[in-house]
């Protein structure tokens, strides 16, 4: 006997089985490790279609209220079966500079968002869909050692849209001040923000949405703000800072067509044939 087995210490070997192996074509393989082997031969892949070539481009057009009436270009399946290609048209939402909508660079700052209500032809009808500052001139706008005021209120046109307006303003220094702060205090803050919460209801619910969106492109209602505050605090760079609609009336065609107005087919223009084409003709 072996010294460990006079210790009473008894050591057991596990040997592990061979692997399953089949055999095909002369070469040996472990049955599971390759999955293609179940497969026939000669069977060939799935067809490659480009999905681009079922697809179809439409005209994005915007509302009369701006200079440009075509925004750009979109693209959608075409109708197949029960799947309608203005289905998936309907809805969208396109977020443009106003610059590009106005031609004016002044106004690159504000964004526009146009949501397609109908679609007509080739043509995708939208409607005003909400506003935004870009996020580089509302941090060009935020300074030290002056109070930044805000407000916001839910107001209805008078043809049935419901919005929620932001308004952002900043106080200033008073003429020949020489401090070099400009805080409101808390009491002037609260008394500011009423009025902005004022002008911006009078302003909104006297007036339709085609009439409230011409007014905030010239910022007619932020200058309102800042005379109308002059008394409490002066300020400077009020904006409305965003507005979007919460609540829009039920869809009707003739309402959008008078904004949009009429689309007649675009043929293009007579060509003069010159006169050496015609006598050869």
């Amino acid at each position: 006997a072996s010294p460990r087995e006079r210790e009473g210490t008894v050591f057991r070997l596990w040997v592990a089985p061979p692997p399953l192996v089949c055999r095909r074509a002369g070469v040996a393989m472990a049955v599971g490790k390759n999955k293609r082997i179940s497969k026939g031969k000669g069977r060939k892949g799935k067809k490659v279609v480009d999905p681009f070539s079922k697809k179809d481009w439409y005209d994005v057009k915007a509302p009369t209220m701006f200079t440009v009436r075509n925004v750009g270009k979109t693209l959608v399946t075409r109708t197949q079966g029960t799947k309608i290609a203005s289905d998936g048209l309907k809805g969208r939402v396109f977020e443009v500079a106003l610059a590009d909508l106005n031609q004016d660079e002044d106004q690159a700052f504000r964004k526009i968002k146009l949501k397609v209500e109908d679609v007509q032809g080739r043509n995708c009808l939208t409607q005003y869909h909400g506003m935004d500052l870009t996020t580089d001139k509302l941090r060009s706008l935020v300074r030290k050692w002056q109070t930044l005021i805000e407000a916001n209120v839910d107001v209805k046109t008078t043809d049935g849209y419901v919005l929620r307006l932001f308004a952002i303003g900043f106080t200033m220094k008073r003429p020949n001040q020489i401090r070099k702060t400009s805080y409101a205090q808390t009491s002037q803050v609260r008394q500011i923000r009423k009025k902005m919460v004022d002008i911006m209801t009078r302003e909104a619910t006297s007036c339709d949405l085609k009439e409230l969106v011409m007014k905030f492109i010239p910022e007619v209602i932020g200058k309102e703000i800042e005379k109308s505050c002059a008394g409490i605090y002066p300020l400077q760079n009020c904006y409305i800072r965003k507005a979007k609609i919460l609540k829009a009336p039920k869809f009707e065609l003739t309402k959008l067509m008078e904004v949009h107005g009429d689309y007649a087919e675009e043929t293009g223009k007579k060509v003069e044939r010159p006169a050496a084409a015609e006598a050869t003709a």
